[in-house]
């Protein structure tokens, strides 16, 4: 679908749309785009529960697997603050500034959207894969000791079987994935609100622009550092993360290197009907004014005839006599 012609986004008076007068009408709009978030949530909760695939580890695959079992750099808990709720802090930010509720809206519309698509593509793989991570021999065995069936030489653990079961989650790499679908829709959005692409050759903007990228870049170098991934499962997470946030930024936003790329498409849609309803009332407001005028010209065209009438009585009147 080509974008709409410029409208009145551009025009210094244009109406700003507050959360109050227009948020419960712009929600409505897309309640069910909130209850399939809702749907999403959950499975993503349900594929966490699910115990994943255990891949053969054989006994001369643990070399290979005898990293240190460290504590995260980066905690679980870290990586929705700086993947959701930071981001939503800046689009917040904005609108004060701005008072814009499509924007407010879509952008953290988009912006949930693109970290539980990412959550659960990243889950489901997981568990069909089953790759273990680098720190799977102490998760395996705790203690040290490790121990092999006598005819495959698998391993047979003893661990905790919560820890264990997380060794089994290696790839892709849900911290890496969470941060570049959350700080990648973050880098999209920036470059459209700065014009970052306007052609000025303005490096700050591309420095603004990467910001976002280079601290989910740092996120996944820590999950290698920490030996709870590969550098396999962090590179694919990292794609996957970008190549969501891309689809479900530009599913709500214009690209940022187009005239309209600051606004999000419903809003030139609002503006375009807003212009059409203006349109059509003052066609309608002419109209009326036009009805009534000739409404007014019938008894003056009937006084002048009758005028004219009597005239012409007189001077027939005359020639008689």
């Amino acid at each position: 679908m080509p974008p709409p012609p410029p409208v009145a986004a551009a025009r210094p008076g244009a109406p700003r749309l507050y959360l109050k007068t227009h948020g419960t009408r712009v929600a409505r709009l897309h309640l069910l785009d909130w209850v399939v978030l809702a749907v999403l949530v959950a499975l993503d909760g349900a594929l966490n529960a699910i115990e994943p695939f255990h891949r053969f580890v054989g006994e001369d695959m643990v070399a290979d697997l005898r990293y240190p079992l460290k504590d995260n750099t980066v905690p679980v808990w870290a990586v929705p603050v700086l993947a959701v709720f930071a981001p939503m802090a800046i689009v917040a930010g904005i609108y004060v500034r701005r008072r814009n509720v499509y924007d407010l809206h879509h952008a953290i519309l988009g912006l949930l959207f693109s970290v539980l698509i990412t959550a659960i593509l990243t889950d489901a793989i997981k568990d069909g894969v089953g790759r273990p991570r680098p720190n799977f021999f102490w998760r395996c065995f705790p203690d040290g000791l490790p121990r092999y069936d006598n005819v495959t030489r698998e391993v047979i653990c003893h661990g905790d079987p919560g820890v264990i079961k997380e060794g089994y989650k290696s790839f892709p790499s849900g911290h890496t994935s969470w941060s570049f679908a959350g700080l990648g829709f973050l880098s999209w959005y920036l470059a459209g609100k700065i014009k970052a692409f306007d052609r000025g050759g303005h490096v700050a903007k591309l420095c603004i622009v990467a910001m976002p990228l280079l601290l989910a870049a740092m996120v996944a170098v820590s999950r290698v550092d920490d030996y709870w991934h590969h550098w396999q499962d962090v590179f694919t997470a990292g794609v996957l993360g970008l190549v969501v946030a891309s689809f479900c930024y530009l599913q709500f936003f214009p690209p940022p290197s187009g005239e309209q790329g600051f606004w999000p498409h419903s809003y030139f849609e609002h503006m375009l009907t807003l212009e059409g309803e203006i349109e059509v009332q003052s066609a309608a407001s002419s109209s009326r004014h036009l009805s009534l005028t000739l409404d007014s010209s019938p008894g003056r065209a009937g006084t002048e005839m009758r005028t004219s009438s009597q005239a012409l009585d007189t001077m027939e009147s005359g020639r008689r006599s």
